[in-house]
């Protein structure tokens, strides 16, 4: 008799362990920007259709170094005769920061205008002007506008207005499933920064517009850096003044990348002092990044963490030296990046985490390289 086939081998089937590591899907790197395309129905429910984001693939080479003349500086007579005109309605937002502007039209305001208002953001810090007919002009005006009062910035991942990348856009529509899943790693959706301090020569003058946004709720609130560090005990802030602090893109443009955006720049990483001397006013201003300081010169990773926690907690809860900004329809803010952080409030949510229509865009001014205290930084 032929011999019988052996038993087959029994092996147990593979399982993966309850705790097996699984690929999780990245949250978006800020709330307020969009990675991807906005879909049709996006298109026809937006009335500035114009504005919304695109992502032209093009590749911007790293900033050199450029020769900057604040307009502020220009100023002569303090009193702004031409642009605070007898039509001019000024109201303060706090005592020490803060300016809310009626009657008086951006588009409108002469070279010497334009120079006094810089003056004002500089005093002031954020200064709002309602109801712009500059919303309305388009893009182009719109950059034309800001050229007085620096090189335009182009941002590096976020969408942009096409043909014209100097623009950064801020656009939410529902986007339910993003901001819930962000919501779920997240206990806030506050993310106090300067913009785009990662460059050799950070942004000075900033203008916010808002095209469309909720009627109540999507305020931005700003913390003046100057009046944080006079805060600072002598003993505490004679020593900021020494330390010199690496500002990096890099964590922003992997965020992009791991969310599947486009990536115009390589990453920036720029050594700036920790402390840095306001060319119009004088002061001294803290310069700080809660999203992209990475390295503080001299100091190990623990006490770096405790100083940028200390100093980025001491900002934001200094309600005492911050402005909060209330956005009505056509409104443009213009802020000074160099002595202020902020944060957008992402509080026009329905319970089921949809965000209403809120559409607003950036343009951002390069200015001086940031001034040290002590002349040996340079």
């Amino acid at each position: 008799m032929p011999a019988s086939p052996p038993p087959p081998v029994l092996r147990p089937k593979k399982t993966q362990p309850v705790n097996a590591h699984k690929e999780e899907e990245p949250i978006s790197y800020d709330i307020n920007i969009p990675y991807m395309d906005v879909n049709q129905e996006t298109h026809a429910r937006t009335r500035y259709p114009e504005y919304l984001p695109t992502w032209d693939k093009i590749w911007f080479d790293p900033l050199p170094p450029f020769t900057y003349e604040d307009p502020a500086l220009r100023v002569t007579d303090k009193s702004k005769r031409n642009l605070l005109t007898p039509g001019a309605k000024v109201t303060e937002i706090q005592p020490r920061m803060g300016t809310v502007v009626e009657g008086v039209q951006l588009n409108q305001l002469t070279d010497a205008a334009k120079d006094e208002l810089a003056l004002l953001v500089s005093e002031r810090k954020v200064v709002a002007f309602p109801d712009q007919d500059l919303i309305d002009d388009g893009p182009a005006a719109q950059e034309a506008f800001m050229s007085h009062f620096g090189k335009p910035n182009y941002q590096p991942v976020s969408g942009s207005v096409r043909g014209h990348p100097g623009f950064h856009i801020i656009h939410r529509d529902g986007n339910r499933e993003e901001i819930s899943r962000f919501l779920e790693q997240r206990t806030t959706t506050t993310l106090w920064h300067q913009d785009v301090s990662y460059e050799i020569q950070p942004p000075g003058y900033v203008m916010l517009g808002l095209l469309e946004g909720p009627e109540v709720g999507g305020d931005t609130v700003f913390a003046a850096t100057d009046m944080a560090y006079k805060r600072l005990s002598p003993t505490l802030a004679s020593w900021l003044d020494t330390l010199r602090v690496t500002h990096s893109s890099a964590k922003m443009i992997n965020h992009a990348r791991l969310t599947g955006g486009l990536v115009r720049k390589d990453p920036v990483d720029t050594t700036h002092p920790l402390v840095r001397v306001h060319p119009v006013t004088g002061e001294k201003c803290l310069f700080i990044n809660g999203e992209f300081v990475t390295k503080i010169q001299g100091l190990k990773e623990p006490e770096q963490r405790w100083l940028l926690d200390f100093l980025m907690q001491h900002i934001i809860s200094g309600h005492d030296f911050q402005a909060r900004v209330r956005w009505q329809p056509k409104t443009v803010v213009i802020f000074d990046n160099r002595c202020t952080l902020h944060s957008a409030i992402v509080d026009y949510l329905d319970d089921d985490y949809g965000a209403k229509l809120r559409h607003i865009f950036r343009l951002a001014a390069l200015g001086e390289k940031p001034i040290p205290v002590y002349d040996q930084f340079e």
